[in-house]
């Protein structure tokens, strides 16, 4: 229950940059943003009693880009956001992957126990999917309207992130399975 709670406080300032937008345009919505963001990382603390390190690292790129938005009145700044953060998050773990630092691993060992091999394959598939969403996040700003790059982040790229997680279970679930027959034995 827990992470669906801290996924619904990590989703809100999505939602608000929706919303405001629709009503009040991009530079509102990217203030509105902002704070939204700035609150939803002692939420997911309180929820989880830890430092959460992923809304803290995504707060700040939306405050930085958001910042540059509102002082420079470019909305390229936030539009290309997502490109820097899923750029930086493929890096991360590519280099970590060449020096054998497994960062996926360490980021989400406690919800699964998988062989390293396995850790490898998804930080790989990860990566892969980081770069390809920074791709199609390029695509849609140059070539969308403002309205439609907004929606779009909100409503396009959770849901093919989520879509992507589902198409990763049967790796997790074999190599989970194989070690509950190890255990089983």
């Amino acid at each position: 229950m827990r992470a669906y709670i801290k996924l619904f406080f990590e989703v809100i300032p999505l939602l608000v940059f929706f919303l405001v937008n629709s009503y009040y345009g991009i530079y509102q919505a990217t203030l509105y943003f902002m704070i939204a963001s700035i609150f939803a990382i002692p939420v997911a603390w309180y929820i989880d009693k830890k430092i959460p390190w992923m809304p803290i690292v995504t707060g700040a790129f939306i405050l930085f880009f958001g910042g540059l938005t509102l002082f420079f009145s470019d909305e390229n700044f936030i539009k290309f956001k997502p490109t820097i953060i899923n750029i930086t998050f493929a890096s991360i773990l590519l280099i970590g992957l060449k020096y054998n630092k497994l960062f996926l691993r360490m980021a989400m060992s406690k919800a699964f126990k998988l062989k390293d091999e396995t850790w490898k394959k998804l930080t790989l598939r990860w990566s892969c999917f980081f770069i390809l969403l920074a791709l199609v996040n390029e695509i849609v700003w140059r070539t969308q309207t403002t309205d439609f790059w907004v929606s779009f982040k909100v409503f396009g790229i959770l849901p093919l992130t989520l879509i992507f997680a589902i198409f990763q279970l049967p790796l997790i679930t074999k190599d989970t399975n194989i070690k509950q027959d190890k255990l089983d034995e």
